[in-house]
């Protein structure tokens, strides 16, 4: 496992205008609340090349439909994450470890109809909701709840 490098990445913490954060349900997971629940906020990978506040826009385009947001906070760092035993080999063809990830709070400036699951032709999500950022880490699979306390921690100010 350690031989393997991660996967550069970008997520975003999408605040609306009452500082709730919104997450999507994976396609294909159970829909349910708590860890492995299949909730996750927007994320995805950096291009070669691309500047991650560019990658963090065209993300939530491909993700949710739209990118009508502004950058308000950039954590400090790349945080990481190591797969479970159970998906090495198997999640991005067996190429990365995990994920060393850029993370961006924003500020959605739509409404809720903007949001659109299905406006890219590789949808992923199934649903979603705004959340209490301080919820967050509970949301979160096992694996990911390093780094999504560390997002509630580092984005509070932005939470209402």
């Amino acid at each position: 496992m350690s031989d393997l490098p991660y996967r550069r990445n970008v997520g975003a913490v999408l605040f609306n205008a009452d500082g709730l954060v919104l997450v999507a349900h994976r396609i294909g997971l159970p829909m349910r609340d708590g860890p492995d629940g299949g909730w996750q906020l927007p994320q995805g990978g950096i291009d070669d090349g691309e500047d991650p506040q560019a990658a963090v826009l065209r993300e939530l385009e491909e993700e949710i439909g739209t990118a009508n947001a502004e950058i308000l906070a950039e954590h400090p760092g790349w945080l990481t994450y190591d797969l479970p035993p159970r998906l090495l080999g198997v999640a991005w063809g067996g190429r990365f470890r995990g994920q060393m990830q850029r993370w961006f709070a924003l500020r959605f400036l739509g409404q809720d109809s903007d949001v659109r699951l299905d406006a890219h032709h590789e949808q992923e999500f199934d649903a979603w909701r705004w959340i209490k950022l301080a919820d967050l880490p509970d949301l979160a699979v096992r694996f990911k709840r390093p780094i999504y306390e560390a997002l509630a921690t580092s984005f509070a100010r932005f939470a209402g």
